[in-house]
């Protein structure tokens, strides 16, 4: 077709059959230029991968960069949101494809009540009233923002959502953009962080840092309540941050078993150039910024941003997209290597869905682990992280200074089914597979990345 180039990539596993795919998404912020196709790349699992964005059902021409794969129908089957980006002169309506289960896709966002006219900057997924139903969350730039919760239905195209940001007490940031669902407080209910988007200048962003006052949109933190609404507890953690974050996710620099998250900032304008920034968390209390400590306050526009073990070492390593839109708004990407940190444990796990998706996406796992201050209990959900970068489907899991896991419980999200495992040991890999009663330890390969500094505190943990 002559493309090149995109704004946002999502890897999933649509056709369940073991290979990663790819989901490129293009033409945001190009205003009537923008109506550009997406494509969707299939993995031929033999190293090479097919354009299949007609085959499939998926053609459309929308200015967008952002969508999430979620199983809504609870089929097995991973369905795709696309949220477009509308204006009053050109309105683009998002879409809702449900899976056909034989490589084509349904467009069902009317029926589905999910076809918005808006200018949607995110889409992120979570189970926020733990139902078992993926609902939907829409970061949209300059108007409330939306909260779709899943009503089920008879079957995948009659199934229903209804909006309800404002009840929810999610709707703000008004000016926003990227945003992410996660447990940061490990009370097994997703909370979500959204981040505002609006500011006048880079003296907003020095207002910030100096604590003085600032009419520029600050980002925000919503804990899930439990009951269907949501407390902003920005300012009670450290979060009422003036972020102009674009690029953002989450994962665990430290193995503590607390969920910390980096924003990548800036806009296409060529002044905007503003540290990027890390935020730790502190015990599911409040964030402690550790930008400069951590060496990752980077001076260019953040676009994308993955937390992954990529040397398989046990921590989480992050990589950093960076440049701007324009022509000569380059720089160079970043990869920062995670040093390890000595006495904190882990576990890593890989699920394979057999009744649900073969990814795992929606998936819920619950770590119960010993420790010398009594059991601790830590909770994950299967995902890619954040709107703008995606980490990988496994589970990198930190457990601090755990002795013993003394269980994980695996709940799939097709059927609702639980699985415990009592023998899973510190330290390891493990591939866990839809009813399958045994844990399968992963022989992964651990090797230096070239530009690692001699000298870095070794791990306390082995590996296969």
């Amino acid at each position: 077709m002559g493309l090149w180039g995109g704004l946002n990539l999502l890897h999933t596993d649509y056709n369940n059959d073991g290979h990663a795919d790819v989901l490129i998404l293009r033409g945001a912020w190009l205003n009537r230029a923008g109506h550009h196709p997406n494509s969707l790349l299939k993995n031929n699992g033999d190293g090479t991968f097919e354009d299949v964005t007609e085959a499939a059902g998926l053609l459309s021409f929308h200015p967008t960069q952002a969508a999430a794969w979620l199983d809504f129908d609870g089929d097995g089957w991973v369905d795709l949101f696309i949220g477009n980006e509308s204006t009053a002169t050109d309105p683009h309506a998002s879409e809702l494809f449900r899976n056909n289960r034989d490589g084509t896709f349904t467009e069902c966002a009317a029926k589905s009540g999910v076809a918005v006219n808006a200018f949607v900057k995110a889409v992120v997924t979570g189970d926020f009233n733990n139902d078992r139903k993926p609902d939907l969350y829409l970061s949209c730039l300059s108007t409330n923002n939306m909260l779709f919760i899943n009503g089920g239905g008879t079957n995948g195209i009659a199934w229903r959502f209804k909006e309800i940001a404002r009840e929810a007490g999610v709707s703000e940031p008004i000016h926003s953009f990227s945003s992410f669902v996660f447990d940061y407080d490990n009370d097994g209910w997703q909370d979500l962080y959204v981040s505002g988007y609006g500011i006048r200048g880079v003296g907003d962003i020095a207002a910030d840092y100096l604590n003085l006052n600032s009419s520029a949109e600050r980002s925000r933190l919503f804990r899930n309540n439990g009951n269907g609404t949501f407390a902003d507890v920005s300012i009670a953690t450290g979060l009422h941050r003036v972020s102009h974050g674009m690029g953002i996710n989450f994962g665990d620099l430290d193995n503590d078993g607390w969920l910390d998250f980096y924003v990548g900032t800036g806009d296409p304008n060529l002044m905007t150039i503003i540290p990027n920034r890390m935020f730790r968390n502190s015990g599911g209390q409040f964030f402690q910024e550790v930008t400069s400590a951590g060496g990752f306050g980077h001076l260019q526009k953040g676009h994308a941003i993955s937390f992954t073990d990529l040397d398989n070492d046990g921590d989480q390593d992050v990589f950093a997209m960076m440049g701007g839109a324009y022509r000569g708004d380059v720089y160079r990407d970043a990869l920062f290597l995670n040093p390890g940190f000595a006495g904190n444990q882990f576990v890593n796990l890989k699920l394979e869905g057999r009744s649900s998706n073969r990814a795992a996406i929606g998936a819920r796992i619950h770590v119960t682990a010993r420790t010398p201050k009594g059991p601790r209990h830590i909770h994950r959900v299967v995902s890619t992280g954040g709107s703008f970068g995606a980490s990988a489907f496994r589970q990198e899991i930190g457990l601090g200074k755990a002795t013993l896991i003394e269980n994980i419980q695996i709940e799939w999200p097709a059927t609702g089914k639980t699985q415990t495992f009592s023998d899973i040991q510190l330290g390891q890999f493990y591939k866990i597979i839809e009813d399958d009663p045994i844990p399968h330890i992963q022989q992964v390969p651990r090797f230096q990345l070239a530009n690692a500094k001699p000298g870095i505190a070794p791990h306390t943990h082995s590996h296969p």
